[in-house]
């Protein structure tokens, strides 16, 4: 038998007492008031409520070598990126790899793979593949249903897809960015529990207020924990956080743990905080994670002090996995597994012939997956629309990995290059290849380093590439997450340098090809209106 002993938070009674926790076989068998000499804190694991491991860039075993020193015990992961390029396959890739950490991480099964008919993915996941990932695998959840415009009009593929869920009785995330009343209302209906796309604190209290839990994302790129966190007082039981994506440079600096802190600072109570991010998942999705009851999984963090939150030790099923900011567990060698086809381009390609007048032009927008629509004045050279830099107009371009296809190319605003290009493989959900830059030159060069890399993030400039190779399906690397660390803030730092004045340029770019977020976005089929949900012409004189 082994014991801790310490000052124990019991959330789900409201309460700290001084005791010691008993535990054997993976399980606490009794948990005992007394004083002990102990002045540490014993708290349950934090739990990142929603997250695509694959946008750390991370296998799933490096991903939870570098959150455990954080605190986060568990985490709940939609795997629909790497379906979107390997469909089943990739799924069952992440779930073989999550074998080599401790981390629970706790997968569902991809609802919308493709997200949309209007772009080029890899692979299809379809009713038969849900039920065999709900059934044999038995994942926990069907992951956030992003066709909305789909529930909504009864569509019948999608209305299966969550009667599948129903039938094996697991919960249903959400991703209705923008929903609200009637429409917010039949989407909750039709059996879907969460959002974590609230960007307003109107939006997600109209939808708390209808019964739906939100979840309150803090990212990488999307950043809507100023904007939700006061609804934590009155709404804390029906509320989680959640990261969502996270670049390996900022997991390294901390995760959850962040988030628990912040919202201390701004006055939400200890437990109402710790409600959010410790034991709402839990019970939600019924995890296989602890709470320090008898009877339950031996998963706690040891901290100095709860309003401090520096992390001493984290258990997971009794067994000390990470102490004073390092894991226990080694970094082991993923294998490698892709679908990359496309051939490199040439400069012509990415060539515009201008049409005059006005152009439609994405305004991105820092710290938001959304982006707004804009019509600007065309810039023209030589009866081509080139970028615009001193009205930071610049190219943008997708281009299908999975067969050789003409590149679709249109115009982006407040991504800030004054010179060169940056690219992604890494480009949400399908997983082709976005690209700005300020010339022709400078985007082929970008996107054929990536060509060469069969996936990776690049940057070109002044006539030379830099490329982070991400060989796992064009969005991961195999490699020591530390170390793909240095490499991404290099990169990001190089990329600050050529003018950008984004948080994360790399991950906001990598938004600019989601279609199901609004408002304009570019696929590798063309520029696309996410609120119409069809195609635009690059040229007119109406947004």
């Amino acid at each position: 038998m082994n014991k801790i002993s310490g000052q124990i938070v019991d959330v789900l009674n409201e309460k700290i007492f001084s005791g010691t926790i008993h535990f054997e076989n993976e399980k606490i068998i009794n948990v005992v008031e007394e004083e002990v000499a102990n002045a540490n804190y014993i708290i349950p694991g934090f739990i990142d409520a929603h997250v695509h491991i694959e946008s750390s860039m991370l296998t799933p075993s490096e991903f939870g070598r570098m959150a455990l020193p954080h605190g986060t015990v568990a985490t709940i992961s939609d795997p629909h990126e790497i379906a979107n390029v390997l469909g089943l396959e990739g799924v069952k890739y992440m779930i073989e790899d999550a074998k080599n950490t401790a981390l629970k991480i706790n997968f569902g099964a991809p609802s919308c793979v493709p997200a949309t008919i209007f772009e080029t993915a890899g692979a299809t996941i379809d009713l038969k593949d849900i039920d065999y990932l709900l059934k044999e695998e038995k994942l926990i959840y069907l992951s956030e249903m992003m066709n909305f415009p789909g529930v909504l009009f009864n569509d019948k593929v999608v209305m299966d897809k969550i009667e599948l869920a129903k039938k094996y009785g697991v919960p249903i995330d959400g991703h209705a960015p923008g929903l609200r009343g009637e429409d917010a209302q039949k989407y909750i209906d039709a059996g879907i529990t969460t959002d974590h796309e609230c960007f307003t604190y109107d939006e997600a209290l109209d939808k708390l207020n209808r019964g739906m839990k939100i979840l309150i994302r803090e990212g990488s790129a999307a950043k809507n924990f100023e904007a939700l966190i006061p609804l934590a007082n009155d709404h804390y039981k029906n509320m989680m956080l959640c990261s969502d994506d996270k670049h390996p440079n900022d997991l390294e600096v901390g995760h959850i743990n962040e988030l628990v802190l912040r919202a201390l600072g701004k006055g939400v109570d200890l437990f109402k905080v710790l409600r959010m991010a410790c034991v709402n998942p839990v019970l939600h999705y019924k995890m296989d994670s602890g709470l320090l009851r008898v009877g339950d999984p031996a998963d706690f963090i040891v901290v100095d002090h709860p309003e401090k939150l520096n992390i001493l030790q984290t258990y997971i099923n009794g067994v000390l996995v990470a102490e004073n900011g390092q894991s226990k567990t080694d970094y082991k060698r993923a294998k490698v597994i892709n679908h990359f086809n496309a051939e490199k381009k040439k400069t012509e390609d990415f060539q515009i012939k201008s049409e005059g007048g006005t152009i439609r032009v994405i305004e991105a927008m820092d710290g938001q997956l959304i982006t707004n629509p804009l019509l600007l004045k065309t810039k023209e050279k030589e009866g081509f629309a080139i970028s615009d830099t001193e009205h930071d107009i610049l190219k943008i371009t997708v281009v299908n990995r999975y067969s050789n296809e003409p590149p679709a190319v249109a115009f982006i605003k407040n991504i800030g290059l004054k010179s060169g290009a940056i690219a992604s493989s890494v480009a949400h959900d399908s997983h082709n290849i976005v690209c700005v830059g300020v010339t022709d030159e400078d985007i082929c060069a970008a996107v054929n380093a990536l060509i060469d890399a069969k996936g990776g993030l690049s940057l070109s400039y002044n006539n030379s590439t830099e490329v982070l190779p991400l060989p796992v399906a064009g969005i991961m690397t195999h490699e020591n997450g530390y170390e793909v660390a240095a490499q991404y803030t290099r990169l990001d730092q190089m990329a600050k340098e050529l003018g950008t004045k984004l948080n994360a340029p790399f991950m906001t770019l990598s938004f600019m090809a989601l279609l199901v977020i609004p408002s304009l976005k570019l696929s590798d089929l063309g520029l696309f209106d996410g609120n119409k949900f069809e195609f635009v012409s690059l040229f007119g004189d109406e947004v």
